[in-house]
């Protein structure tokens, strides 16, 4: 599954999640959501807890992403590092090895011998 289908199902996810429980959150905690001194409806009401929550989830996502990014960044930084350590430290015996490998192969390809 692509990553941008994967998101868009999370955030519909998110946004169903948040409507079906939207509602019974703010009557539970007997909490009302006032603009401009208006009490706001219970859809609209809803609305926004679903957009909080949508907040919230890419705000998730972005760290999650960001910490995942640096751990693989890490990782391959660490590999590099070794392998130019060890190309480094053995590239005398690496290049010994090429040349006996060049001269020592088959120059004449028999394929249909």
């Amino acid at each position: 599954m692509s990553f941008l289908k994967s998101f868009l199902l999370a955030i519909l996810a998110c946004l169903l999640l948040t409507f079906v429980f939207g509602g019974g959150f703010l009557s539970l905690f007997d909490g009302n959501i006032i603009v401009n001194g208006e009490l706001i409806e219970p859809l609209a009401a809803t609305s926004v807890t679903a957009l909080v929550t949508l907040f919230l989830v890419v705000i998730a996502l972005g760290i999650f992403f960001s910490v995942c990014g640096s751990l693989i960044c890490l990782t391959i930084m660490f590999v590099v590092g070794v392998t130019i350590l060890a190309v480094g430290f053995f590239w005398p015996v690496l290049l010994l090895a090429m040349v006996i490998w060049l001269m020592s192969r088959n120059k004449h390809n028999n394929q249909f011998a």
